[in-house]
């Protein structure tokens, strides 16, 4: 059950981060809407990290894991901000949506077991998440470059290692210190090389997306973390919901029309989750 809460927990925030970074990085571009969300993120969890002190006995292998959780997410990030900036939103979050998929591959190449059936609904998941994040627009197939596609493709491969990677570790380490490494990577890599070329200002009017993006993104990485010890495969499918929340979101915020693929894919999801929750309470 918590595998399923911390999924879709993560979806929602994610989608609500996504929302708000596509519009700073179309206001400031995506290397700086990178550096100040990885900024935003280590302040926040930093506090924490200092109260749960160092972890005993981690070992080369943890820390590796951490290491490469921290740079697959960073790079996911500056790969679809720079993919929402250049495309539409509806086509670059249904790509990127699969990262969910990928690390649940990879779990189950790892020894992850699913039964029938709750492997059955994940994949009817990743259907109804494709469906409902399609674009009907008329304008939508030749409204993005091939290159946003590519960025998105590439961020899905990345983001799905970071999940794997984050749900590997999270078992073993306190939770803040399994969200910590790409805030921290981050800042190091890209908030302070901006900051020494005193290009880390930022305009008035994106600030508040990029505070709100990274604070979500904070969140997400928590909830799935939670929900990843209890089943990688199942919280990193049902985190990638967050194509579909993005969907609903652009609707309800942007008077986006739904066309009936959308509405036909968040009808599926929302079956396939309340059995799947019936299925592992």
């Amino acid at each position: 059950m918590l595998a399923v809460l911390g999924g879709l927990g993560a979806a929602l925030a994610w989608a609500t981060g996504t929302l708000a970074a596509a519009r700073a990085s179309r206001l400031v571009g995506p290397r700086l809407v990178l550096a100040w969300v990885m900024l935003v993120g280590l302040v926040v969890v930093a506090p924490f990290t200092a109260v749960a002190g160092v972890p005993h006995g981690v070992g080369v292998g943890e820390a590796a894991w951490l290491i490469v959780s921290g740079l697959a997410n960073i790079v996911g990030l500056l790969l679809v901000y720079r993919a929402m900036r250049i495309g539409k939103v509806s086509i670059v979050s249904p790509i990127t949506s699969t990262e969910g998929a990928i690390a649940a591959l990879l779990a189950v190449l790892q020894g992850e077991r699913l039964g029938a059936a709750s492997a059955v609904l994940l994949g009817v998941i990743v259907l109804g998440v494709v469906l409902a994040s399609r674009g009907e627009d008329p304008e939508a197939e030749g409204a993005h470059p091939l290159r946003a596609s590519l960025y998105a493709g590439c961020a899905a491969l990345s983001f799905g290692v970071g999940l794997f990677s984050t749900g590997h570790v999270s078992a073993s380490l306190p939770l803040a210190w399994a969200v910590l490494p790409p805030r921290l990577i981050g800042v190091v890599a890209v908030t302070l090389p901006l900051l020494a070329r005193g290009r880390l200002r930022i305009e008035g009017p994106a600030m508040p997306y990029v505070l709100l993006s990274g604070l979500c993104e904070v969140a997400g990485f928590t909830s799935y973390a939670v929900g990843s010890r209890h089943g990688i495969a199942i919280a990193a499918v049902l985190a990638s919901q967050f194509a579909a929340f993005v969907a609903v979101g652009s609707f309800v915020l942007l008077h986006e029309r739904l066309g009936p693929s959308q509405i036909a894919g968040i009808a599926t999801i929302v079956v396939a989750v309340a059995t799947l929750t019936a299925l592992r309470a």
